[in-house]
């Protein structure tokens, strides 16, 4: 028995480098794939560039660097008053959320304000939608979160106290080790989402529906309540994935509830009134006030923006390339559920403020934002309704600071649409019920185009 454990250890080693083999050769196809298609896409314009006249080829750069077009006849006198506002008011909303965002995706709370600087600075650049607020947001947070958790689980970082006698969780190293796979996962969907803009992928947007948006928006807000609950409560409850994992996580939450917290409970119910009040004044005192009350920011421990305040500046570092096989599918489906929420919207605010969102462009901007975010260790970032809309209501007008505001009228098949894409986001989870909810989309585009 003594010998057999020994060999049984060597199996065990000898698959696991089997298998970091295999993953290493399916990235590497991959990659090599990657630059396959970049050559496919880039060569005709290339080609086209080097017989193309001097205004052709400007129009080109301005397509692909949209900040070329619009900075130059940027309007001071008429837009900067509201775009400073703006940006201010919404700088005050992102420092608390940014941190709370980041506790959702299971990393450092000083690293939700990384991923609202590096990233936004890059889509400044290369984005196309004036009011769309770009930066950290709940159900991107979410999905990085189930990453983290996953491939750094606490069970793994516990090491034996020898002055308790007990078990406890080195949380430096877990740390350390979470944020590695967020920045892994963040810079791998980038670099899918560059390649899908590339590929003229944009076109899913026409299947994006105002009832789907709407429907989906509503569902992944559902998965961000049932998240908090647990600190709601001051309860730990298993953390579950893949279909149905709401409805599992919901049944132990209730299982839980006699081990509730009241102190903590305490706590939230009376910050949830104050932040319903003060939202709700806000909303009364409208544009006699020249700022929103930020009273996010002043619920969060001033402590605790200080002691991460002098580090904001991240170096820069290449990604943990050996989580790349361990990250891919998640990448995926991180990298098509932040472009589906950013372009979303940001064909409504086009809409209603009279202006053209490139959806190929989006797609290369938040790839880029993503991909550069990923090597200053940020996790994925996409836009938030909560922010643009106050963005808006200061009197933001350019991408200088982003904003939006959302309407939608929903009639007939548009509610079953709506209602369908809500039911399968909370029950399939925000990555498959965003697919599923384009298929069902598009079955009523066709029912009714064949009646």
């Amino acid at each position: 028995q003594d010998h057999g454990e020994p060999q049984t250890q060597s199996t065990a080693k000898l698959q696991r480098y089997a298998m970091t083999r295999l993953g290493n050769f399916l990235l590497s196809c991959l990659i090599w794939l990657v630059i396959l298609l970049w050559l496919l896409c880039a060569l005709p314009k290339l080609s086209f560039l080097r017989s193309c006249s001097g205004p052709r080829a400007k129009k080109c750069l301005v397509g692909s660097v949209p900040v070329v077009s619009w900075l130059p006849r940027y309007s001071f006198r008429e837009n900067i008053l509201g775009d400073i506002i703006s940006g201010i008011s919404v700088g005050i909303m992102q420092l608390p959320q940014g941190m709370a965002y980041a506790i959702l995706a299971s990393v450092p709370a000083v690293y939700g304000l990384y991923s609202s600087f590096y990233p936004v600075l890059v889509y400044f650049i290369f984005g196309t939608s004036k009011h769309i607020s770009v930066g950290t947001y709940a159900v991107m947070s979410v999905m990085i979160g189930g990453v983290t958790e996953r491939l750094a689980p606490d069970s793994a970082f516990s090491v034996f106290d020898n002055v308790t006698g007990e078990a406890i969780i080195n949380t430096t190293l877990r740390d350390v080790e979470r944020v590695k796979v967020a920045a892994a996962v963040t810079f791998l969907s980038g670099i899918f989402q560059v390649l899908l803009g590339l590929v003229q992928f944009g076109f899913v947007v026409t299947y994006l529906s105002e009832p789907l948006v709407r429907g989906y928006t509503t569902g992944a807000a559902i998965h961000v309540v049932v998240s908090q609950l647990k600190y709601t409560f001051g309860i730990s409850p298993t953390r579950f994935s893949g279909p149905l994992a709401l409805i599992y996580t919901v049944l132990e939450i209730c299982s839980l509830l006699p081990k509730t917290n009241l102190g903590t409970l305490v706590v939230s119910a009376v910050s949830i009134v104050c932040l319903i009040l003060v939202k709700e004044l806000n909303a009364y005192l409208g544009k006699r006030l020249p700022v929103p009350i930020p009273v996010e920011l002043l619920g969060v421990r001033i402590y605790l923006f200080m002691e991460y305040a002098g580090y904001f500046l991240q170096p820069p570092a290449l990604p943990k390339v050996s989580l790349f096989s361990q990250v891919i599918g998640d990448a995926f489906a991180i990298s098509v559920v932040g472009y589906g929420l950013a372009i979303s919207l940001g064909r409504i605010f086009a809409l209603k403020y009279g202006y053209k969102v490139d959806s190929n462009q989006e797609l290369i901007a938040f790839g880029l934002s993503n991909t550069i975010g990923g090597i200053f260790q940020c996790f994925a970032i996409s836009c938030s309704m909560s922010r643009s809309m106050v963005q808006v209501s200061t009197g933001g007008r350019t991408q200088v600071q982003y904003a939006a505001y959302s309407t939608f009228t929903v009639l007939s098949v548009k509610i079953c649409v709506l209602v369908v894409t809500f039911v399968l986001t909370v029950l399939l989870n925000p990555d498959i019920g965003l697919a599923a909810s384009i298929a069902f989309s598009l079955l009523t585009v066709i029912f009714r185009t064949q009646l």
